[in-house]
């Protein structure tokens, strides 16, 4: 067996499709096996189709094609019990967990004064707190085996003031908090944590931004703050995905407590 992660288990979440699918597929590709975490449908607010039990399959099947061995899972990251449950009982069938892969999370375009209790609450607890809960029901495993990596998906969001997101917003900048307090903590156990910053990324999330260009219309001078330094608009899976496996692997041994940007210049500007 070869590749940048061989021998390793791989769990990451919202891997039904987009972004986790990939991560999920580029690992396996590296030699890791996989447990992927989902859960179809369950919210009400966001306006983008949610992952399907069928693209969760999707996922395992494209796994399976590339020759390891893949649980698929389905168990909301908002729901701590469930999730350790779920967590528990995958890496008992798998007998290890080396990598973490916190992917999942949620977003909602508004004006700040049409967020709504039930959206802030949809988007911040899947994006900060299934993250933690995330973090927390798989340290003890990466404890056991000695350390690993958590790979949490960050966002520009969580490096810059991004208008029309604040709640996503707001957790993603909880993301890095979290991400950097548990390098810290985790370290003495050999465990990396680190995060992910893409710009947009081109996936089924992206249908979720209609109203972008209206909301920019109430203040142009905002337009600026979605620009790229690099000329494109947006970031391909792939390309974070380059980054999930750098970080996944023994290459960034020494690597914790980061921030790395897959994001075109975005934050630099």
């Amino acid at each position: 067996m070869s590749g940048r992660v061989a021998g390793k288990v791989a769990l990451i979440t919202g891997a039904g499709r987009g972004q986790g699918r990939n991560h999920a597929v580029r690992l396996a590709r590296e030699g890791a096996d996989v447990i992927a975490v989902d859960v179809p449908g369950a919210y009400a607010e966001i306006d983008y189709p949610m992952a399907t039990v069928e693209d969760l399959a999707e996922t395992a099947r494209l796994v399976e094609a590339e020759d390891r061995r893949v649980l698929p899972v389905t168990a909301d990251i908002r729901n701590a019990d469930a999730l350790r449950a779920a967590v528990d009982e995958a890496v008992g069938q798998f007998g290890r967990l080396d990598v973490v892969v916190a992917n999942a999370a949620v977003c909602k375009l508004h004006a700040w004064h049409e967020v709504t209790p039930q959206v802030w609450s949809e988007v911040v607890d899947t994006t900060l707190t299934g993250t933690w809960n995330t973090i927390a029901a798989t340290a003890p495993h990466l404890i056991a085996v000695g350390g690993g990596s958590i790979v949490a998906v960050g966002s520009t969001s969580a490096l810059k003031g991004t208008p029309f997101f604040a709640p996503y917003t707001a957790a993603k900048h909880g993301v890095v908090g979290l991400a950097k307090a548990m390098a810290n903590e985790l370290a003495r156990h050999s465990i990396r944590v680190n995060t992910v910053h893409p710009a947009g990324v081109r996936t089924a999330l992206t249908g979720g931004l209609k109203r972008l260009d209206e909301l920019i219309g109430t203040d142009p001078s905002l337009g600026p703050v979605f620009m790229n330094a690099l000329p494109t608009q947006w970031v391909e899976p792939d390309d974070v995905s380059n980054a999930v496996v750098y970080l996944a692997s023994d290459e960034s041994r020494y690597v914790t407590g980061t921030e790395l940007k897959v994001d075109a210049g975005n934050t630099n500007r």
